[in-house]
């Protein structure tokens, strides 16, 4: 049995049926970062609400380089009519792809479908980066809205780690000990030991002991 992907992981190649025509990923959005996630099923409350919020961050995504896509195993025409009922009746215009996998296939082989509660998707997040490589999962109950902007700031958390080569702390930008600081990766020999405690001892590092360290 094939094991679903994890983090770290290569995003499998998949071709996909989705509302703006048939995608290939990850290359299609190759060079972009993207969040795909799945949603139990269309014409229900809680998924409504999800969409609509991530509608609403969607120039946020943007400005991170980062493409939203969404799925559920329905067909395409239910996805489209739903569409069509959020726009009509909340007057939000959902503007990025939806997966149909009506057979559950896609589904299946991320590892979104819970192997005790039928076939409908679970609501998973999967943040990939612009080399294809998955750097989040995160799962909810079907009865849990996600938070939105929870997951743009994984994005952002993610992003800012890969460039400045640290460490993000709990609640970043706005953690109780170090505010919007990174932290900087432990030292991993005995080496890197010495070295950053002569650097926090010469005042090069702002540090609480040379294991905790700020930049």
């Amino acid at each position: 049995m094939q094991r679903a992907p994890f983090i770290e992981d290569p995003f499998p190649m998949l071709k996909v049926n989705t509302t703006v025509g048939e995608l290939t990923l990850p290359d299609a959005f190759h060079g972009r970062w993207f969040v795909l996630f799945s949603h139990p099923g269309d014409f229900t409350p809680v998924c409504t609400t999800e969409f609509v919020a991530f509608q609403k961050l969607k120039p946020d995504f943007e400005r991170l380089n980062t493409q939203l896509i969404g799925l559920s195993v329905e067909q395409v025409f239910s996805h489209l009519k739903w569409l069509e009922w959020i726009h009509q009746r909340l007057g939000v215009d959902i503007t990025f792809p939806l997966i149909a996998d009506p057979l559950g296939k896609t589904a299946g082989q991320l590892g979104m479908i819970h192997p005790t509660q039928g076939t409908r998707t679970v609501r998973s997040v999967f943040i990939v980066d612009p080399l294809g490589t998955i750097r989040t999962i995160l799962t909810y109950p079907q009865e849990i809205g996600r938070n939105t902007y929870e997951i743009l700031r994984i994005v952002q958390a993610l992003q800012t780690s890969d460039a400045a080569k640290g460490f993000t702390p709990a609640n970043w930008p706005k953690n109780e000990i170090i505010g919007n600081k990174l932290l900087v990766p432990p030292p991993q020999t005995v080496q890197e030991a010495a070295e950053r405690k002569r650097k926090a001892l010469a005042e090069k590092l702002d540090c609480y002991d040379w294991w905790f360290c700020t930049r």
